[in-house]
């Protein structure tokens, strides 16, 4: 019972850091997992559907903008991370993380044996499953807002500071669910006070 854990949106100005927890079942595997990025979307949207039908369990875990800006990016992401496996059904042997950092679980102290792994959604079949999953939740997450807020292209960047994004920050000042703590984002919140 081996969960991997990765996370999709660090880099963005807007929207949540999304994290995903997957147990994969040896005994139905998944063919063609790799690094989300290196997927194309139409390939991670199935490779999604396969992954929450065959893994033995697998749950989301988010941080919002505004725990972003409180708590810094990697603090949040480490908190998403955990929510992800704090809502595993079942609990995991091991919990191997993609990057050089793990969450604390300081809450839960002992439940979880951690590793983490470098480049680990490129080698670990469970980790790449977890960022397929964060990653086309968040894209979908991403989707919604943008019929919220469409003036800023968050259906085409996901948030990610594209050219068409920062024109759109200069000209609409920020929305509800960008990150105020990312530079590009307070050079606007600060340009647009009164």
């Amino acid at each position: 019972m081996i969960a991997g854990v990765d996370e999709a949106g660090r880099g963005p100005l807007a929207g949540p850091v999304v994290a995903a927890a997957v147990i994969l079942d040896a005994g139905r595997p998944v063919a063609g997992l790799r690094d989300s990025k290196a997927l194309g979307e139409r390939r991670r949207t199935r490779l999604a559907r396969e992954i929450r039908r065959n893994a033995i369990a697998f749950a989301l875990g988010a941080a919002s903008p505004g725990e972003v800006d409180e708590l810094n990016v990697l603090e949040a992401t480490l908190l998403a991370m955990e929510r992800a496996v704090l809502c595993l059904a079942v609990d995991p042997e091991l919990v191997r993380v993609d990057g050089n950092r793990v969450p604390s679980f300081e809450d839960h102290p002992g439940r979880y044996v951690t590793e983490a792994i470098v480049r680990g959604d490129r080698s670990v079949p469970c980790i790449s499953a977890a960022s397929i999953l964060a990653k086309v939740c968040r894209d979908r997450l991403m989707r919604r807002w943008h019929r919220k807020h469409p003036g800023y292209g968050f259906d085409r960047n996901k948030g990610y500071p594209t050219r068409a994004h920062i024109d759109a920050l200069q000209r609409l000042g920020p929305c509800a669910i960008h990150r105020r703590s990312f530079a590009p984002v307070r050079r606007e919140t600060v340009s647009s006070a009164p």
